[in-house]
């Protein structure tokens, strides 16, 4: 299997949501269903049945965050890289306005943020990158030009 790539970052990230799935989460929604189980019939327990569904929920993203932190691996990100990589953060200029984007792995995208996959049409045409280039992307708006400015 592939090594899913990642920041240092977006792994601290999984790793923590993971912690508090085992040690915060899993533990309330055990006290709820051992609390639904006290009111009696089961059958007809909305509690238990809610209770019982987060549980199964918490324990399928728990199995979903071991499997991707088992098979990662953490980029180091720029390391002062004159050219961008997993980790850079980019300002680029297209259609003249300035945009920055965080080049990040796919399992942490996130566009609303600007944190966008290497795997995404702009984030795959902007590795390897350097400042004053150029790449055309095509978009759902047609081919934009994207101008590297800055690399951090």
């Amino acid at each position: 299997m592939n090594k899913i790539k990642i920041t240092k970052s977006g792994f601290q990230k999984l790793a923590s949501e993971l912690e508090n799935l085992k040690k915060v989460k899993r533990p309330e929604v055990i006290k709820r269903i051992a609390a639904a189980r006290e009111l009696g019939d089961l059958s007809e327990n909305a509690d238990y049945d809610d209770a019982r569904d987060e549980q199964s929920f918490i324990e399928g993203r728990i199995f979903d965050l071991e499997k991707q932190l088992k098979n990662c691996e953490i980029t180091s990100g720029t390391n002062g890289s004159s050219e961008v990589v997993l980790g850079s953060k980019v300002v680029v200029k297209a259609n003249g306005q300035k945009m920055v984007f965080e080049i990040v792995g796919a399992t942490e995208a996130d566009p609303m943020n600007n944190k966008i996959s290497d795997k995404s049409p702009i984030g795959s045409a902007l590795i390897g990158t350097k400042i004053n280039d150029a790449v055309a992307v095509q978009t759902p708006r047609g081919t934009q030009t994207y101008t590297v400015l800055k690399i951090e």
